[in-house]
């Protein structure tokens, strides 16, 4: 998948895709942020599975996918792989609830090994197919929270990343912190005509330095209610989609 391929996945063709990331507590709560994404002019949305285990985030996938069964929705089941996730994401669809997408915090990229020898994201891939799920794989690479990589192999991973995940997804060091400029403009350089998205630290404030760099933006702190983990704020969004469409 090339750049271009990516941003006509969705109906609004804006610079970069700004997909609202939503950490999930109930039916309602999802609902209604979700809401507030697509009347905010986004052309979908990532639900996660922060408080609970994936097992208990499932109906609230069912019940939003019911709700808005034609709007782009990925998800992201925390602390799993592809590996396990793959199946299960195929299953929902055999049930008639469509995933558009899944995104990983860590693909299992091994920047210290060849690119033909990455035994773990291998096996994701090979899972992945075998399983027949074909929604778009966002994959966290040098991602926060996970196995450090050194700044030296940011290029290489995201190099070999390409090779096992519709999108190479990377991030700052935590939730809510800017990923350095240095490291974006690293990986855009190392994917080519790969899709790249960032999934954090992204705000009104920050979203243009980003725009020459990436194709996606995964965001939730910067468009919450101030101190909120939970809820969109729709005047924070509406001025980051400004930005994006200016």
């Amino acid at each position: 998948m090339n750049r271009e391929k990516f941003r006509r996945s969705f109906t609004d063709q804006c610079r970069i895709v700004v997909l609202p990331v939503i950490h999930v507590l109930d039916n309602d709560q999802a609902e209604r942020n979700v809401k507030l994404a697509l009347d905010g002019g986004c052309p979908g949305v990532f639900l996660i599975n922060h408080d609970f285990p994936y097992e208990q985030f499932l109906p609230i996938i069912r019940y939003i996918r019911g709700k808005f069964p034609d709007y782009w929705m990925g998800v992201n089941f925390l602390a799993i792989t592809g590996l396990e996730a793959f199946p299960v994401l195929a299953q929902l669809g055999e049930e008639g609830c469509r995933v558009d997408a899944y995104w990983a915090d860590d693909a299992r990229i091994d920047e210290k090994n060849p690119a033909d020898a990455q035994t773990e994201a291998e096996d994701i891939d090979r899972t992945r197919l075998s399983c027949g799920w074909n929604g778009l794989y966002f994959g966290g690479t040098a991602f926060k929270k996970q196995r450090e990589v050194a700044s030296a192999d940011y290029g290489r991973s995201a190099s070999i990343a390409c090779k096992f995940m519709d999108v190479v997804t990377t991030s700052g060091v935590a939730t809510g912190h800017s990923a350095d400029l240095a490291k974006v403009s690293t990986f855009r350089e190392a994917c080519n005509d790969h899709p790249l998205a960032l999934a954090s630290g992204i705000t009104p404030e920050n979203v243009t330095e980003y725009l020459p760099y990436v194709d996606a933006v995964l965001v939730a702190t910067g468009i919450n209610i101030k101190d909120d983990f939970y809820n969109i704020d729709a005047a924070k969004l509406q001025s980051l989609m400004q930005l994006i469409r200016s």
